[in-house]
């Protein structure tokens, strides 16, 4: 099987977006201001106001969140395990691209700005495996924040996204798996 997706070369940034008042937000929004199990944001708002301090509501405090979070957690694989939450992430100061999503969304949730967690493919991503990134809603719209790149970088194909890895899994086996081949590449058209 094979399938063609366009994406867009570079993701939206709106540094002046502001944040929606919560009376304001759209019903679809809401559940992802809760704390789930990966993002224990009822626990995380003190941290969360110092590294957003000076910052405008909205887009400013999300976008300075991506940056805390790539400035202060080490991209290391085998620290993390599939029930590792942002908390134990924060403690460890290391984890892979999930854990810097659920930091980001964690964090951004206890702010009140709506956050949630997405997985699919990122172009030049090396080696090509499921990515894990996450998207914050300032300005009555979803924008992309990724802590693990230096830069917002386009060429993004999104397979789901969800509160947290609970929702969007990068594999729910039900049994016998054997996959005998799977390919995957993004390439500019």
């Amino acid at each position: 099987m094979e399938t063609e997706i366009e994406v867009a070369d570079q993701i939206d940034v709106d540094r002046r977006a502001p944040q929606v008042p919560a009376a304001q937000l759209p019903d679809e929004t809401l559940a992802y201001l809760l704390q789930s199990r990966y993002c224990p944001s009822d626990m995380m708002e003190e941290r969360a106001r110092k590294i957003v301090q000076g910052c405008a509501p909205g887009y400013p405090q999300a976008e300075r969140i991506r940056e805390w979070v790539r400035e202060n957690i080490k991209y290391r694989y085998g620290v993390s395990e599939s029930s590792t939450c942002a908390m134990r992430t924060l403690e460890q100061g290391a984890g892979v691209c999930r854990d810097f999503a659920h930091v980001g969304v964690a964090l951004c949730r206890s702010l009140t700005l709506p956050a949630r967690v997405v997985v699919g493919y990122l172009h030049e991503l090396d080696p090509m495996d499921m990515h894990a990134w996450y998207e914050v809603f300032p300005g009555g719209r979803w924008y992309a924040f990724d802590a693990t790149q230096d830069a917002p970088r386009g060429g993004r194909i999104v397979v789901a996204h969800g509160r947290d890895a609970a929702d969007v899994a990068f594999l729910s086996s039900y049994g016998t798996l054997e996959i005998t081949k799977m390919e995957v590449s993004v390439v500019p058209a």
